[in-house]
């Protein structure tokens, strides 16, 4: 019995594509709950027990107020993918392809600057000068341990560079370690995309169109 030249191929198993990897401020988030419930619960109360013209201004100020208060908290955050770093800040979504960043800033604010020389800052990410003071005298104090160890509290670069970086500074830093690792990947390059986050924009517009009508017709 004669079988056939070509057998049929069997499906090959599909290779699982790696997650983006999320940063966000938990600070941030944390306080803008706190923020939402209070807006939430003031408001509904004048919404419901309100008389006249409250009602309806509590309902202005909370469209107006809501998406903001999301805007600045709940929002942000830098999704970092193999080919590419997604930064949604309050206004507006960047992505940028991994090969057309230039360098990534960590001052009094942490930054993405693209090769065009556009700078777009990592509002998910933010720079707290004190945390940097904490993590400064930690790694004076680790340093000394080792120095006073004779060496056992571990060689450089295994203790003293972690302990000694604040969270923020730690994110840029792994941002940096992508970007020298995927810059050059052909799958990593393309053009910056900035789309405006129409869906906080339009709904705060129309809160502060309704509250100045009302505020104007008295």
């Amino acid at each position: 019995m004669t079988t056939p030249d070509h057998q049929p191929s069997e499906p090959q198993p599909t290779v699982p594509t790696a997650k983006d990897r999320v940063h966000r401020s938990s600070a941030a988030i944390g306080g803008g709950v706190v923020m939402l419930a209070i807006i939430l619960w003031l408001g509904f109360d004048a919404l419901f027990n309100g008389h006249g013209r409250t009602p309806w201004l509590a309902l202005a100020t909370m469209i107006l107020v809501v998406p903001l208060v999301v805007a600045f908290t709940l929002r942000p955050a830098v999704y970092a993918g193999e080919d590419r770093l997604r930064v949604r800040n309050p206004f507006r979504v960047i992505t940028l392809p991994w090969g057309e960043i230039a360098e990534l800033r960590s001052g009094y604010s942490n930054e993405v600057v693209a090769k065009s020389g556009t700078k777009y800052q990592l509002w998910a990410v933010p720079v707290s000068l004190r945390a940097r003071k904490r993590a400064a005298r930690r790694q004076a104090r680790s340093e000394a341990a080792t120095r006073d160890g004779g060496g056992r509290s571990g060689g450089p670069g295994t203790g003293a560079s972690v302990v000694g970086r604040a969270e923020g500074d730690q994110v840029v830093e792994d941002l940096r370690e992508v970007l020298e690792r995927r810059g050059p990947a052909e799958a990593a390059q393309g053009d910056v995309v900035v789309r405006w986050a129409y869906e906080v924009v339009v709904p705060a517009v129309a809160g502060a169109v309704l509250l100045v009508i009302l505020l104007a017709v008295g």
